[in-house]
């Protein structure tokens, strides 16, 4: 497992594994996954147009609920799976460090800010079999606003770290992750959005130290 202090980086962050192949897996520029899976959205909607009886209404009902499901699950894994609970296992600390710990150690590696295509391609393919085993025909419209919730999600988490806030509404997103790398790790769970953090009440009370830590991710 690799040992550093936290925030000392800027910029790309050093090996993350000795075999270079197996380094070289694990990064990918952010627009690899985003257009994957937006092509596949699309192929499954196609899909479900010519191949199945699922009405025009179902499939936006289906669609919205998806990128709802996701957003949940976005929460789901960051607060449970990533940052695992006292006691964890240290072969699991270890996993988690190298998925998700490493990022926060080196927040501004823009090659490290999303899933690295290979396993982007077999988490879908995944989902495609455990959703279509539960929903049948319903499930190509709701993996398609699965994965759609995905790609939003890596937009929002890559310009957030590699762009300055605006000078609106939209700022809450930017201080929220700024505040959660590096203030308190125990809240704002959410990167997309921080509904499930008022849902689950690991939305501060007053982000204190707000300004400070935006200028930190700027």
């Amino acid at each position: 497992m690799a040992s550093s202090p936290k925030f000392k980086s800027n910029g790309e962050s050093p090996p993350m594994f000795e075999n270079k192949l197996l380094n070289r897996l694990t990064q990918t520029h952010i627009a690899t996954p985003i257009v994957i899976f937006v092509v596949y959205a699309i192929g499954l909607l196609w899909y479900t147009e010519v191949a199945t009886d699922v009405n025009t209404l179902a499939v936006v009902g289906l669609f919205l609920l998806g990128t709802l499901t996701f957003t949940f699950a976005e929460y789901i894994v960051h607060r449970w799976v990533y940052h695992p609970p006292h006691g964890a296992s240290e072969k699991y600390q270890e996993i988690m460090y190298n998925a998700h710990g490493f990022h926060h150690d080196y927040p501004k590696d823009k090659k490290r800010l999303a899933m690295p295509p290979v396993l982007a391609v077999v988490v879908s393919t995944v989902l495609l079999y455990f959703f279509q085993l539960i929903l049948g025909d319903f499930s190509f419209s709701f993996l398609a606003g699965f994965v759609v919730g995905y790609a939003l999600y890596l937009v929002v988490h890559y310009t957030v770290h590699m762009y300055a806030p605006p000078k609106n509404f939209l700022k809450a997103l930017w201080v929220n992750h700024a505040l959660h790398h590096y203030s308190k790790e125990d809240v704002l769970y959410g990167v997309s959005q921080p509904l499930w953090d008022y849902v689950f009440g690991t939305m501060p009370k007053a982000k204190q130290g707000g300004k400070r830590v935006v200028e930190v991710v700027r």
